[in-house]
């Protein structure tokens, strides 16, 4: 099956899963792992900051972070469709008490500084105190712009908040960018970053700060459940997912790109991207029901949409992959126009 549905469907690769077999161990939960310590340690070195947290899932780190930075009855701005607002359950107000303040994405992917200025609570016992600002990068495929961050960095500093990162896919930014990473991170506090989506590891995140902010983070780690005891079997994984797949993301954008050209032929749809690996369909939500039925008895498989598909490239999916795709997409077209 060709799988488009997220990148998050990849598989370990060979090395990965010798890795896995080999990895010296220990007990993570008293730091003592190693292979969890190097791969912290490479992360730090990657993104620029002192200290990393290994945890079993994005949204583990994003919630130890707003934890983290954020007592309850505070609160955190982010995008009305961020991820940290809208696809995590809850998990800030939930267990932290900690108050959302969405608001609209800007088409860049940014949050416009002058509406989240607008959006900072007074000091005055009527309102939560604003403690946070969340930006995600990227988001839906898009990487945030360059001369965003400094901007985005320096509001944070003025308007006296912390900053988090969701960078999830920072690498796929990177690569698509074609700076180093760090030139992304720089000036948050802290950044959380996948290793099981584009980089194709089998399970892991991890959350990054100060050596204070991580220390704190470990203990709200302990209260969600996140401590994983000999967790270095899975960390090797993504030692390799970051010593060897990160340069391998552009392979993803040029699957990405190829797919929106193929499918720009077809009049029925409007292609939104590439964005990095993601492409956006619209069309209308009875046809993506149908278009999603064809093709899945093709061996393809796509997201149940209402009108706007995301299609997403990984590392499971090849330059014939893509092809497969496109030719299946238009046979599915062309049969409709000859009922």
């Amino acid at each position: 099956m060709i799988d488009l549905r997220s990148d998050t469907v990849t598989r370990p690769t060979a090395a990965m899963r010798v890795a896995m077999t080999q990895a010296e161990v220990g007990d993570d939960v008293y730091g003592e792992d190693p292979t969890v310590n190097r791969l912290q340690e490479i992360t730090c070195e990657r993104l620029g900051f002192e200290a990393a947290m290994f945890v079993p899932s994005g949204t583990q780190s994003n919630l130890c972070a707003l934890l983290t930075h954020c007592r309850r009855g505070e609160e955190y701005v982010a995008g009305q469709m961020a991820h940290t607002y809208r696809y995590e359950g809850g998990g800030a107000a939930i267990v932290g008490g900690i108050q959302p303040q969405p608001l609209d994405f800007e088409a860049d992917g940014t949050l416009d500084l002058d509406k989240v200025a607008a959006v900072i609570k007074p000091d005055d016992p009527h309102f939560v105190k604003t403690r946070l600002l969340c930006l995600e990068n990227t988001h839906w495929g898009r990487a945030l712009p360059l001369q965003y961050l400094p901007r985005a960095v320096s509001f944070a500093r003025a308007k006296d908040l912390s900053l988090h990162l969701d960078g999830a896919r920072i690498f796929n930014a990177g690569v698509a960018q074609d700076v180093a990473v760090n030139d992304l991170t720089r000036g948050f506090d802290s950044v959380s970053v996948c290793l099981s989506k584009g980089l194709g590891a089998p399970v892991g995140s991890l959350l990054c700060g100060s050596r204070e902010f991580i220390v704190r983070a470990h203990r709200w780690r302990k209260v969600v459940g996140g401590g994983m005891r000999q967790a270095g079997i899975i960390a090797a994984a993504g030692i390799v997912a970051l010593e060897q797949q990160v340069d391998r993301l552009a392979e993803d954008h040029a699957h990405a790109a190829a797919l929106a050209d193929g499918l720009t032929s077809i009049d029925e749809i409007a292609v939104d991207g590439p964005h990095t690996n993601m492409v956006f369909l619209n069309l209308q939500p009875t046809i993506a029901q149908d278009l999603r039925a064809y093709v899945r008895e093709h061996g393809i498989i796509i997201s149940p949409a209402s009108g706007r598909l995301r299609l997403v490239t990984h590392l499971d999916v090849s330059g014939g992959d893509i092809a497969t795709v496109v030719r299946t997409f238009k046979a599915f077209f062309a049969s409709r126009g000859r009922k």
